[in-house]
C-alpha cells in the first residue's frame, strides 16, 4: 500500500460511515470512523517514507498498529498535536477520537457516540482536515 491508497481508503471509509449513520447502524459507523483516522495517519507516515530508503525496523513495527497515539508519533505529529490541543474546540474533538480503539468492534455504540466521532473527524476544523494538511 502507498500514500495514495491510504488517502483513498480514508475517503472511502468516511463515505461508508455516512451510509451507516444514515441507515442507523451506529456501532459500525463508530468503528469505521476510527479507521478513517488510522488510514489518514498511515498516509502521513507514508509521506515521510523516502523512496528507496530502507526504513528502520522500529518505524515499521510501530506503523503496523491500530493505536492512534502511536501512529501520531510515527507520523511525527505528536508535537503539533500537543500544540493544537491548546484549542478547546480541537481538544474536544481529539478526546472523542482518542477513545477509539480496534477493540471497539466488540462494543455496542449509541447513535450519539457514532454521530460525535463522525463530527469530530469530518468537521471543517476536525481531525481529518488537520491530517489532510500533512499527507
Amino acid at each position: 500500500m502507498n500514500k495514495q491508497d491510504f488517502e483513498n481508503l480514508a475517503s472511502i471509509r468516511l463515505t461508508e460511515v455516512r451510509l451507516l449513520l444514515d441507515n442507523h447502524q451506529y456501532s459500525g459507523a463508530y468503528y469505521l470512523s476510527g479507521y478513517v483516522v488510522e488510514c489518514a495517519l498511515k498516509a502521513c507516515i507514508a509521506k515521510r517514507t523516502q523512496q528507496y530508503d530502507f526504513p528502520d525496523k522500529k518505524t515499521v513495527e510501530d506503523s503496523h498498529t491500530h493505536d492512534l497515539t502511536k501512529l501520531i508519533k510515527v507520523a511525527g505529529l505528536d508535537s503539533e498535536l500537543q500544540s493544537k490541543l491548546s484549542d478547546p474546540n480541537f481538544q474536544a474533538k481529539w478526546l472523542v477520537v482518542g477513545q477509539w480503539s480496534e477493540k471497539t468492534r466488540y462494543a455496542i455504540h449509541s447513535e450519539q457516540s457514532a454521530i460525535d466521532i463522525y463530527a469530530a473527524i469530518n468537521d471543517n476544523h476536525g481531525i481529518l482536515q488537520w491530517l489532510q494538511q500533512h499527507w
